[in-house]
């Protein structure tokens, strides 16, 4: 893949060099800004969003906000300054977004967003977004259990409280336990805050308080890992595991018999959705038909994983998006 990820120093050194020095007719650039690419998720989706672009012709341009506001306003600046034809954001907060947003609607330069609905007052004029529905994934991780063992008695690892993404997660496992409450119960909800150790120390001592379970909803693969090795340490491995995410290493967790199932959300989708929003719009002048599209969650089992998509497959996520739209 020829990448074009720049410091904000370079670009905006790029900028002041290059001016308005005019491309050929038919060529497109768009710009990335990512929220911080050392966060696995914004990375893959910038890979897909660049994978994307390649395969259209369009050249793209990914500028890496390192989880900073102010660099994230330079990076728009700069990329307004390049006269680039769309921009796609992975903002760091819906606020930080809309700010984004509108500096790009000044400039006259359509602008899309990635990883948020942007459901506040005044978003700013955007094209679409695309994010991932935690809900959903709670949702479906109960419903999954529900339809495999009727009966069970669901240990429920969750993740940190107070940052609005556990807090999602338990809409969704609240709603299946509404719908379906007669076929399962959720016996305890303790918090690992996403950290493998954390919740080790919740089943060994959910273990040891006698609590009877015989399914674990773990929120993401590290805590997945961490509930495994509580019950290997106390011979109790028969108790399936169902996670989320669907990350690399979640995978490898499907593979080895860890995991009995993952609630998949393939970030790669994501990238690729966005780009699609942005060049539709753009190149083809066609508005999308929802403001806001969900990542889709794809169910996985230990059993058929013919229905994984890799984060890193972007060839795979790319037909995904092409052939359902």
């Amino acid at each position: 893949m020829n990448k074009k990820v720049l410091t904000l120093t370079m670009a905006v050194a790029m900028a002041a060099s290059v001016g308005a020095v005019a491309m050929a007719e038919d060529s497109k650039t768009f710009g990335y800004i990512a929220y911080d690419m050392t966060d696995i998720w914004n990375e893959y989706s910038a890979n897909a969003f660049e994978y994307a672009a390649e395969q259209a012709g369009v050249d793209a341009v990914v500028l890496d906000s390192k989880n900073s506001l102010e660099e994230s306003v330079t990076a728009m600046e700069s990329l307004i300054q390049q006269e680039v034809d769309g921009i796609s954001v992975f903002p760091i907060s819906t606020e930080q977004g809309a700010q984004l947003v509108k500096m790009a609607n000044e400039a006259g330069i359509p602008v899309t967003i990635e990883n948020f609905a942007m459901d506040i007052d005044d978003p700013g004029d955007y094209i679409a977004s695309v994010a991932c529905q935690y809900d959903e994934i709670g949702y479906n991780a109960i419903k999954y259990i529900a339809e495999n063992k009727p009966g069970a008695k669901i240990f429920f690892c969750a993740g940190q409280e107070g940052a609005g993404v556990y807090e999602k997660y338990q809409e969704g496992v609240d709603r299946a336990l509404e719908e379906l409450g007669d076929q399962v119960e959720v016996v305890a909800t303790l918090h690992g805050d996403w950290l493998t150790d954390k919740a080790y120390d919740c089943t060994t001592d959910l273990i040891s308080s006698g609590e009877e379970f015989d399914y674990i909803f773990a929120n993401n693969d590290m805590m997945a890992q961490g509930c495994y090795q509580a019950l290997e340490d106390n011979d109790m491995t028969d108790i399936p595991i169902v996670s989320t995410g669907g990350s690399p290493d979640g995978y490898k967790l499907l593979e080895s018999g860890v995991e009995a199932a993952n609630m998949t959300a393939p970030v790669s989708i994501q990238g690729i959705q966005t780009f699609k929003n942005l060049y539709d719009f753009v190149v083809d002048g066609k508005e999308p038909e929802e403001k806001f599209k969900a990542l889709p969650v794809i169910p996985v089992s230990a059993d058929d994983t013919s229905s994984y998509i890799a984060w890193d497959d972007y060839e795979a996520a790319y037909n995904y998006v092409y052939e359902k739209n």
